[in-house]
């Protein structure tokens, strides 16, 4: 459609080109048109549909004498087959030119009359011994449909008997490539394509061996590695003569893969290195395309492909014999074969080339990439109703085991073909991808996981019964129940969560050490679906945490706290009495704005943290995405933290990724701890123990009860009587105090501690619980504006004797409720359980550590971060965004919180008698 011919019987005046073309018609006598379309002339033996003149079979056109006159009339001259000349007209029928040799050596001449055999342009004597008669079909077994191939029917013969016969090199090539495009198909009983290979290679043995190796005999194409079972394995398995290192002078080495290229009739083409994307359909830039072969460097590519532009460039197939080539210690350059599985392979049923037993499998040597001759079944010329296309290519590097130094097995090649039934190129399109892969074997690693898995559950099934021992312990109950059972089941989600943790955390680490930082080649990454494993402990390791998290939540926001005032009535005041009409004296009033305040200040700590979190994830964000640490998460042998924006980018590892996002996380917790704990908490501010003080100075102790049998106690009792004063008595209190003119702070005399863990009596609980009742009647404070005198009068009492009752039995008062004071033993503290049980008098433990924190999320730093890492990780792994996973962090934080100080105000109000409106 870009230019314009003239119609049969006219000729050509002038053509500029284009459209620009002048035709005239030719005369009834001179009605054939020349070759070339400018002149008329007499055809003698009639005209071809395109008006040209016809000649017979073995004869030449002849339009011009030897000095160019151009002839009245046409001449058809017969070649001369005579045994002086042998020739015959070529193909277009221009010239004559010595016949094929077959040809001679069957009739002696030219011409192949019965009883000789003609196929495929080649002739035969009937008194050789030819192959079988082939079948000229190829079965494209994913769209069901066998059809009879033009190209094989018109070369299929012809090339088995020229190989059969004359062990014709371009002949066996072709018939081995005939092969190839049926998928390398082969039954006993066939005689297709590889049936008629397998026939000529049985039955050549005579001839040879190529370079020693005995699947590749002379003059034939070597296509298989042989039917042995378990011959997979061995080839394998056989170490390659040369090792590969990440460091030094060997940093970035290529992987030399070159390929002996045919095309479909059999003729060589050349050597040719992979690079510059030789097996790699998808179009991309020369840098990322030859990345693919840099040693250690994961590649993936995947594209859509239009079959129309398939069809274009891919017209007729090329095939490969693909080499690895090496240098040895001296210098001296060797190839090594590399083998293909092809996954379309159609065998007899003892092999099966899909699974992961090898010694199924049967490899094969050639491959192409598209194949769009074999599909065609009637003329050469038109498109094909059929096309097979390499939409998976996979090459894989495999760590020889045991480990030595940088020794590999050799690469093997692993393609699966896709067949297309063509209906309209122009809309329809092929998904492709290629990929380099290295792995190892991981089973050693998953037996060491197991292991460490089952050794490290184990041990926290034991220390979850002895947390559940000191639970029971605490809740003053020895009945084992199915709350106890539950208990259990959320201590051991607890501590399973840390054990999954921890193998993560260590598997991660390990795998980015000695992945990107080892010289000689000892491990490669677990390949994506080795990932699965792994994937799952951090799913388990992030539910049961989160388990964890809200059990703790839920302890934390259900404690029973009481804020004792010590602080008694400064004289008396004179009060009328109301409907008696009379004024009598009274004491003086106490005021509760102490307590109003040390409740503030406990409600602002229950969300104080050991770490910045708003700092902790806007640093890890910086470090990985700014500073370049996620780089190291890609599945390349470089340890660098930059890439090149033009270069190829391998895919992330999940694994890396979890690694290098959980160890950064934990250094920077880690750095934020030492600074807040050896700085900031020390000459800034230490809010727990600026709280401690405050009671002090309030004259306000802190009854705090975890469990029904156990607590804290913050002894805030003034050592100056009174701190219900003004600001020259306080300034004096506490200049008598710096200089150690007053007693000392702790609950006993001469003694400093302030803090302790309590564990109460039974009958000290009950005669709490029997106060509390009353206090918390209307499970709240009573309204000020709306509450009737009775039931105020009523919480006001109870308050009171709460306050009497508790300051009384700090004091000793109650004999039979008396308590002791001692150190914990060192076991004790480390079981986090008490040995000794109050029977008849409950036990102060003396508490330099602050441990009350534990009801906080202060003394919960470690299930928090553990929380954060895990739900870092497990959004990160789901969407491959550091980014969203770190707004997503903080988010869920502020949720928690939100969640901890609304519910715990609530509570610290309910609990305290504070009321909720004086909570800011």
């Amino acid at each position: 459609g870009l230019s314009c011919v003239c119609q049969p019987g006219f000729r050509m005046v002038s053509n500029n080109g284009g459209p620009s073309v002048t035709c005239e018609k030719c005369p009834e006598n001179m009605s054939g048109v020349t070759k070339d379309g400018w002149n008329c002339i007499t055809c003698p033996k009639g005209l071809t549909p395109e008006g040209k003149c016809r000649c017979l079979d073995n004869e030449i056109l002849v339009e011009r004498s030897i000095d160019g006159i151009l002839l009245n009339e046409a001449l058809c001259i017969q070649c001369n087959g005579s045994d002086h000349s042998f020739s015959a007209s070529d193909a277009l029928g221009n010239r004559c030119i010595r016949c094929e040799q077959t040809f001679i050596n069957a009739s002696k001449s030219c011409d192949c009359s019965s009883p000789n055999i003609l196929t495929g342009g080649l002739c035969f004597s009937a008194s050789e011994n030819l192959p079988p008669k082939g079948i000229a079909t190829v079965r494209f077994g994913q769209i069901g449909i066998t059809l009879i191939s033009a190209w094989f029917l018109k070369n299929l013969q012809a090339s088995a008997s020229a190989c059969w016969v004359y062990s014709n090199l371009t002949a066996c090539q072709a018939l081995g490539n005939m092969c190839v495009m049926n998928m390398n198909s082969l039954t006993s009983s066939n005689t297709d394509a590889c049936g008629l290979f397998q026939y000529i290679y049985a039955n050549t043995a005579r001839l040879g061996f190529v370079h020693s190796i005995s699947f590749w005999r002379h003059n034939l194409p070597w296509l298989y590695y042989g039917d042995q079972p378990g011959l997979a394995s061995q080839v394998l398995e056989t170490h390659f003569p040369t090792r590969f290192s990440f460091k030094g002078a060997n940093k970035d080495i290529k992987l030399q893969f070159i390929a002996a290229s045919f095309d479909a009739e059999g003729n060589f083409l050349k050597w040719q290195s992979l690079e510059g994307g030789v097996l790699q359909l998808c179009p991309d830039t020369q840098t990322k395309l030859n990345a693919a072969y840099v040693f250690g460097t994961t590649y993936e590519q995947n594209c859509k492909i239009p079959i129309s532009k398939i069809l274009l460039d891919f017209a007729n197939p090329v095939f490969y014999d693909i080499f690895l080539q090496y240098n040895d210690d001296e210098g001296e350059q060797y190839l090594w074969d590399v083998p293909v599985l092809n996954l379309n392979l159609q065998y007899n049923e003892m092999f099966v080339n899909q699974g992961s037993n090898r010694n199924n499998w049967l490899l094969t040597r050639r491959l192409f990439l598209v194949d769009a001759l074999s599909g065609k079944d009637n003329d050469l010329g038109k498109l094909p109703r059929i096309i097979r296309i390499a939409s998976k290519i996979t090459i894989s590097v495999r760590l020889a085991t045991p480990t030595q130094r940088g020794t590999i097995y050799p690469p093997l090649i692993t393609v699966a073909y896709t067949d297309v039934l063509i209906q309209n190129p122009d809309t329809q399109s092929v998904m492709v991808s290629f990929s380099v892969i290295y792995e190892m074997n991981q089973s050693e690693a998953q037996i060491q996981t197991d292991i460490a898995l089952g050794v490290l559950g184990g041990l926290a099934v034991l220390w979850s019964l002895l947390k559940t021992a000191g639970w029971k312990r605490r809740t003053g109950s020895s009945m084992i129940d199915l709350q106890t059972v539950f208990k259990f089941l959320l201590f051991y989600a607890g501590d399973l969560a840390n054990v999954f943790f921890v193998i993560t955390v260590g598997t991660g680490i390990y795998w980015l050490v000695f992945f990107k930082a080892q010289q000689f080649v000892s491990v490669f990454l677990p390949l994506p679906s080795q990932e699965e494993d792994f994937v799952t402990y951090v799913g388990c390791a992030f539910s049961l945490k989160a388990l964890q998290l809200l059990h703790k939540l839920v302890s934390q926001l259900t404690v029973d706290i009481f804020f004792i005032d010590w602080e008694r009535p400064k004289g008396k005041v004179l009060k009328a009495v109301e409907g008696e009409g009379v004024v009598k004296s009274a004491a003086a009033p106490v005021s509760i704005w102490r307590t109003y305040f040390i409740a503030n200040e406990w409600n602002e700590i229950q969300t104080v943290r050991k770490i910045n979190p708003l700092f902790q994830v806007l640093a890890v964000l910086f470090f990985l995405e700014v500073v370049g640490f996620s780089n190291l998460a890609l599945m390349d042998s470089s340890s660098s933290l930059t890439r090149s924006s033009a270069g190829y980018v391998a895919p992330w590892s999940r694994v890396l990724r979890f690694g290098v996002s959980a160890a950064l996380w934990l250094a920077i917790a880690f750095l934020q701890i030492i600074y807040f704990a050896v700085f900031y908490e020390r000459f800034v501010e230490d809010k727990i123990t600026q709280f401690i003080d405050l009671c002090c100075m309030s004259n306000i102790s802190v009854f705090l009860l975890s469990h029904s049998c156990f607590g804290y106690y913050i002894h805030g009792r003034s050592v100056h009587g009174h701190a219900d004063t003004n600001m020259e008595e306080m300034s004096m209190n506490l200049k008598r105090e710096a200089e150690n003119l007053c007693s000392q702070r702790g609950l006993i005399p001469n003694t400093d501690v302030q803090t302790f863990q309590i564990s109460i009596s039974r009958k000290m609980r009950l005669q709490y619980d029997r106060i509390h009742e009353t206090l918390t009647r209307r499970r709240g404070p009573a309204r000020l504006l709306d509450s009737s005198a009775n039931t105020f009068e009523q919480n006001t009492k109870a308050y009171n004797t709460m306050n009497k009752f508790l300051g009384s039995f700090i004091d000793h008062v109650h004999k039979e409720m008396d308590y002791i004071v001692k150190d914990k033993l060192l076991l004790e503290q480390v079981l986090g359980m008490e040995f000794m049980e109050p029977i008849e008098k409950s036990i102060f433990y003396n508490d330099e550590r602050h441990s009350f924190t534990d009801v906080l999320y202060y003394g919960n730093e470690t299930t928090l971060l553990i929380f954060d890492i895990l739900f870092f990780s497990v959004v990160d792994l789901a969407s491959q965004s550091f980014v969203l996973a770190a707004i997503l962090t903080y988010l869920q934080q502020e949720i928690f919180r939100f969640i901890r100080n609304t519910v715990g105000q609530k509570n610290l109000a309910s609990k305290t008698l504070v009321d909720e409106r004086f909570l800011i």
